[in-house]
């Protein structure tokens, strides 16, 4: 039982230090495959020894530590193999120049090591999969399942983009660096994609045991602010951001004293933070008196400080929403995103209006095995009053679900809708 309790730990310790751990690996060893495989290294011997010896004091530490020697005893091999005796004295000077990280600071400016992961793993010699699929990996920690169901798409297409963007990134000698302001605008919008996308695994996990998974909701809010501080005039990093910062507002509200899943219409508004929705709302406020047109965070930013804004779901201005989807629709051509506006659509306008929209995305390929397609379906049949067919559509969610408490929330609807 204790050592269950020991492994846990670990697994919720490294999922906080993943992203720290690999990039500062990655600049002193300058390869993120390297680095990864050292980390693998480092998580071994705490699944080894701390359920003997207990958690150090400074799991964070401990693991860069044991990162470094791995590293040291691999390279002192290399190099005997290769006799290469001038290297290594170099190489170990560098390696050891690494200092435990401070785990309580919290790094704001652009020399960040994980912002210089994140541009490094962005670099316009990647496809834009695979730009994403690796800093998803690498940033969050993501596996490549969590990371396949982001995007939609089979989990042998998110290995094959992974292997090839590291053999890319090391073929192409990629510097470790936030580049310079001229080549800064090139590698914004993937940058800004693969934060929308980590914060979007922590506000809604798409598997395992926690419905929420609040830390790397954080990590995407810093790495939102350093951008923000670095590209202040920017309408669509103050978009991500205020987005960010009004979704982030929601999260005591979202699980119950258990962990359950709470809905927004079933949320206790009173618990939202308050500082992180006026925050939000102030950079959406920026956003729009620097844009013209609207681009799609920022859109996504004002659909939220819709939400925000309202004291209940009845209260809630669903026609402006309804029109922020349609522009969001248009932008961006997501079935995602009209999956989301067919919600909109129900509250605005009532529910029938809402199926003949989900209706119609029925044969889209990229919905194909997505729940969130039949748990809204179910949901508007619910509103109809066809209780039997809504059912079926929860059971065929909750099958489709991977994280678990919102699996059982989708049977429990089922239930709920009789036999």
């Amino acid at each position: 039982m204790a050592e269950s309790a020991t492994h846990r730990a670990i697994d919720a310790v490294w999922r906080i230090e993943w992203a720290r751990l690999i990039a500062g690996l990655t600049r002193v060893v300058r390869d993120v495959s390297v680095a990864e495989d050292l980390a693998q290294d480092a998580l071994v011997a705490a699944l080894e020894q701390w359920p003997q010896s207990g958690i150090p004091d400074n799991p964070g530490a401990w693991l860069m530590a044991t990162a470094k020697r791995r590293g040291i005893d691999a390279l002192r091999r290399r190099v005997a193999l290769e006799r290469k005796h001038e290297l290594i004295g170099h190489e170990l000077a560098i390696l050891q120049q690494l200092d435990p990280p401070d785990l309580a600071a919290q790094v704001d400016d652009v020399q960040d090591d994980v912002l210089r992961l994140v541009f490094m793993t962005c670099h316009p010699v990647l496809s834009r999969e695979g730009r994403v699929a690796l800093t998803l990996r690498l940033l969050g920690g993501l596996s490549t399942p969590e990371i396949a169901r982001a995007f939609l798409v089979s989990e042998g297409t998110v290995a094959q983009r992974i292997v090839r963007a590291k053999r890319t990134l090391g073929e192409a000698r990629v510097p470790f660096e936030v580049p310079g302001r001229g080549k800064l605008a090139d590698r914004l919008s993937a940058v800004l994609e693969v934060i929308y996308l980590v914060f979007n695994e922590g506000y809604a996990a798409t598997a395992g045991e926690h419905w929420i998974r609040p830390a790397l909701c954080a990590d995407a809010l810093r790495l939102g602010r350093v951008l923000a501080a670095l590209m202040p005039c920017e309408p669509e990093v103050l978009g991500l951001l205020s987005l960010m910062e009004l979704q982030a507002s929601r999260l005591r509200a979202r699980v119950g004293r258990h962990g359950e899943p709470v809905l927004l219409a079933d949320q206790d508004r009173a618990i939202w933070d308050r500082l992180l929705v006026q925050r939000g709302l102030a950079g959406l406020r920026r956003a729009e008196e620097l844009s013209g047109a609207l681009g799609p965070y920022t859109r996504q930013a004002a659909i939220a400080a819709c939400h925000a804004r309202a004291r209940s779901v009845e209260e809630t201005d669903w026609r402006r929403i309804v029109a922020l989807y349609d522009g969001l629709a248009a932008l961006t051509g997501s079935p995602v995103v009209e999956l989301n506006r067919a919600v909109a659509v129900t509250m605005a306008f009532g529910p029938q209006a809402g199926l003949e929209l989900l209706d119609s995305l029925a044969d889209e390929p990229a919905l194909r095995g997505y729940h969130l397609l039949p748990s809204v379906r179910g949901d508007l049949l619910v509103r109809l009053g066809r209780l039997a067919e809504a059912r079926e559509e929860f059971v065929r969610a909750a099958d489709q679900c991977d994280n678990d408490p919102e699996r059982e929330l989708l049977l429990s609807r089922a239930v709920a809708c009789g036999t």
